[in-house]
């Protein structure tokens, strides 16, 4: 059984990679493992809060 995935446009959760309700996309319902060493936090934050940079 796959990990669990979640439906871009209607938010619905499946395990398939295709959404069975509206057909969307799906991605990963699980956040990344945390590590604090992570070399490239730095440039996720500054293109998730759209930063210039520092």
């Amino acid at each position: 059984m796959g990990r669990l995935r979640k439906c871009i446009k209607c938010g619905a959760y499946t395990t398939k990679e295709q959404c069975p309700k509206c057909g969307g996309e799906t991605h990963t319902a699980h956040p990344p493992k945390f590590s604090p060493e992570d070399k490239y936090g730095k440039y996720r934050r500054r293109a998730k809060f759209g930063l210039e940079a520092v």
